[in-house]
């Protein structure tokens, strides 16, 4: 009796989970599918594109790569692109984590509405102060500069990444702050061998979430910078387009590679970018 009614039970729990497989199975497909097709029509010549856009190539053209980095001049956007993501992360990763701690530690008057300002902000879209930023940029001489487009983008990132950290750094324990503090430690060591350590997860939570945003963006980058040294690597599509239309054998060729890397590190760094997505909630 006791074997039966365990068999039901077993037999009840593993129908509940078909459905729950099932479901993650579409999100699966529906998710890499576009990678995948992505990647197969990287293989194909603009002739077939047109001809067989869903299917596998009849010849699989490794050259396509090739002829993509050399046309569309990835090997300068690259390093650009490479060079806005890392000012950008570490800029915003030093003053949105100073800002994060004081308003998670030292508890500030206003903190609350600081915060509320901070998450309204981060949905302002940039087009609402796009012209006089743009002004205010050629008059500093900031046009056409690596420095001027990483603080733009760190300011566009700064709320959502301060909102983040510091409500990953509420969650903390205060005690091994304490302790740190009975055994001489001033705040700044209370902060790089306390603080940092424990919260890593969130930091590196806002270091893809920045990084991907930068590396991603295109339409800022056009308008505050006219030298095209200083293109990021999404403006190599420009490069496939002629006259009377577009390679798209090479356009999808280039987009594979402008996305493989940053989904190789998503995939790698995936547990704790969820990690410090649920653990850094909704806490004021």
């Amino acid at each position: 009796m006791i074997a039966q009614r365990e068999f039901f039970l077993f037999r009840k729990q593993r129908e509940s989970t078909v459905f729950n497989h099932i479901f993650l199975s579409v999100l699966v497909l529906f998710s890499l599918g576009p990678v995948v097709l992505l990647g197969v029509n990287s293989f194909k010549s603009n002739a077939e594109m047109g001809l067989n856009p869903l299917g596998l190539p009849q010849e699989w053209r490794l050259e396509n790569f090739g002829r993509a980095w050399e046309k569309g001049e990835f090997e300068r956007t690259f390093k650009n692109s490479v060079i806005y993501v890392v000012g950008t992360v570490s800029l915003a990763l030093v003053l949105c984590g100073l800002a994060a701690y004081s308003l998670a530690r030292k508890n500030p008057p206003g903190a609350n509405f600081v915060m509320i300002y901070l998450l309204v902000a981060s949905t302002v879209p940039i087009w609402l102060y796009l012209v006089p930023l743009f002004f205010m940029w050629r008059q500093l001489g900031f046009l056409n500069t690596y420095h001027g487009l990483i603080l733009i983008y760190t300011a566009f990132n700064a709320p959502f990444s301060i909102f983040l950290l510091r409500s990953y750094l509420i969650g903390l324990p205060v005690e091994l702050e304490d302790a740190a503090r009975v055994d001489g430690a001033n705040e700044l060591q209370v902060l790089l061998k306390v603080i940092v350590p424990l919260a890593w997860p969130g930091f590196l939570t806002v270091g893809l979430v920045v990084g991907l945003g930068v590396w991603s963006e295109f339409q800022v980058a056009v308008i505050f910078t006219h030298n095209p040294e200083m293109f990021p690597v999404t403006t190599s599509y420009f490069k496939f387009t002629d006259r009377f239309g577009r390679d798209w054998s090479l356009t999808n060729a280039g987009a594979f590679m402008m996305v493989a890397p940053v989904l190789v590190l998503f995939l790698a760094l995936q547990r704790r970018f969820v990690e410090g997505l649920t653990q850094g909630g909704v806490k004021f």
